[in-house]
């Protein structure tokens, strides 16, 4: 059977207009996806970069650490609102055009944030600049498994596929070399050449469909006003959250409140709108909410698995983000051949992708396992071991998702699959984000009582301030080994599922 393509058009013509032939595949078509792939690579290269530049901004700027934070929750929420309703517009004002001013855009607000002349023009900068980098991943899934052939499908996905596990984990690095020995700005401005590359490629590959503005007519602008707010407060508390101590917050209780009764009412409202930006009724398809909900655990163990050891190795050895970038590289570099040997096993008719993502998942419990082991003894080189299992386990959990998510959808619904997908990706990362820190902190509050419990009244042979350090690292280390084994169990968790929920679907074949 051939896996729908989550771009195709929703007919809003009359019956008599006749569809545009279908593009030869070849080389146009070649460079134009190459394009795209680029596009949302460099969208995750540009992820990290308040992040890891943020003391210098704050150095540049004169600005206070609470004020620089709402840089990153200013780029996260535009980023998750234009994934969910990108599709929608890619479908009314062409695939082509949509994407190439999404690109322009993305790139003219790199080169102006460092250039910002207050930290309020910066924050505004880089919204505008989450909200063009949000569009572009639901355009690399459409433009994969509309214009490749069914047999290729698979690799198609394999490159989406490879903006989740490659596209960050050597953003990274890549900031933190600029940071380190250039400057601050050319963090943002790294992005300039690959992004004009992928314009000039999506330009001459990608063919132009026509203008559909006559969906205008139908246009959700309810669920638009409802449903971007929600999710934009959703996204700012949990971002926050950690940081202003959760629900003892008034903000954070009105943003996660407020956002919460938005969100439901623009769930209604999608339910009964005629041309909606997501279509609930597809949550009926049980391999599509196995996916959805699969993925939202993925995301968090792969999360987890890259912030745990560079969480550790910055608070207990003093390491700088640099220095951690092997470790990510380790893991990231090799997706470019894993991705590949993955998706030609997917490809394969007899093989069930259904315990591929049991073999990813079991190997990422099992790095995870292993980590749960660290010590304050640990050193970069510790990792190793856990991070090669990881090489294979997040491609064999991602990939498989894709093909469950596709091969039950049907053409028409593609658009509201993409939302679906897309959304749920980005938002599960913010909130894995936040849980995660959450639980860290209360990890951390757990074992410094219990060490300091456990110390009484044995003689203090240290001076206050040094046994104060050594007891606080060491509540990390345990703290940190805590969170390894909350994913390994999560992990597990999601393999159970696997013989219950899923039906099995086959690689796309050509007709």
């Amino acid at each position: 059977m051939n896996a729908p393509a989550l771009g195709a058009f929703v007919p809003v013509a009359p019956a008599a207009a006749q569809a545009p032939a279908a593009p030869v595949f070849g080389l146009r078509l070649i460079v134009g996806l190459v394009g795209v792939l680029l596009a949302v690579l460099v969208v995750g290269f540009n992820e990290n970069v308040t992040k890891i530049a943020l003391a210098d901004i704050r150095g540049a700027m004169g600005i206070s650490r609470d004020d620089a934070t709402w840089l990153i929750a200013a780029y996260a929420a535009p980023t998750v609102c234009a994934m969910a309703f990108a599709p929608w517009f890619a479908v009314t004002l062409s695939l082509r055009r949509f994407t190439l001013a999404a690109i322009a855009i993305f790139m003219l607000l790199g080169l102006l944030s460092p250039l910002a002349p207050n930290v309020e023009s910066l924050m505004l900068l880089r919204a505008l600049q989450g909200l063009a980098g949000g569009v572009l991943p639901p355009m690399l899934m459409t433009v994969a498994l509309r214009f490749l052939p069914a047999n290729l499908k698979v690799y198609g996905l394999a490159g989406y596929a490879l903006t989740a596990t490659f596209g960050p984990g050597l953003g990274t690095p890549l900031a933190a070399f600029w940071v380190d020995f250039v400057g601050w700005q050319w963090a943002f401005w790294q992005i300039i050449p690959t992004s004009a590359l992928a314009m000039l490629a999506v330009a001459w590959g990608i063919p132009q469909d026509p203008i559909r503005l006559e969906r205008f007519r139908q246009f959700n602008l309810r669920g638009l006003l409802l449903g971007a707010p929600a999710l934009s407060m959703l996204v700012i508390g949990l971002v926050h959250g950690e940081r202003l101590d959760w629900f003892e917050s008034p903000l954070i209780r009105g943003l996660l409140g407020g956002g919460s009764v938005l969100l439901v009412l623009f769930l209604l409202n999608e339910w009964k709108h005629p041309l909606p930006f997501f279509k609930l009724q597809l949550l009926k398809l049980r391999n599509l909410s196995f996916a959805l909900f699969t993925l939202a655990g993925v995301l968090f163990v792969l999360l987890a698995a890259v912030s745990i050891p560079s969480s550790y190795l910055a608070q207990v050895q003093g390491y700088r983000p640099l220095q951690t970038a092997p470790l990510m590289l380790g893991v990231a570099l090799p997706q470019l051949l894993a991705l590949p040997l993955v998706a030609a096993l997917c490809n394969l008719r007899w093989v069930d992708c259904r315990w591929v993502l049991a073999c990813g998942l079991a190997m990422l419990a099992t790095a995870c396992w292993l980590g749960s082991h660290m010590t304050s003894a640990w050193i970069r080189t510790d990792f190793w071991l856990v991070q090669a299992l990881q090489v294979f386990g997040q491609p064999m959990a991602v990939l498989p998702l894709l093909m469950l998510s596709t091969g039950s959808i049907q053409p028409t619904d593609g658009p509201f699959a993409s939302a679906w997908f897309n959304t749920v990706k980005g938002f599960a990362a913010v909130f894995a984000a936040g849980v995660l820190e959450a639980l860290a902190t209360v990890r951390l509050h757990f074992h410094s009582t219990m060490l300091v419990d456990r110390l009484g009244n044995q003689p203090l042979l240290e001076e206050g301030a040094s046994l104060a350090r050594r007891l606080h690292q060491q509540a990390l280390v345990l703290g940190s080994a805590d969170l390894y084994l909350y994913m390994a169990v999560l992990a597990a968790v999601l393999i159970l599922l696997i013989p219950f929920v899923p039906t099995r679907v086959y690689p796309p074949r050509a007709a």
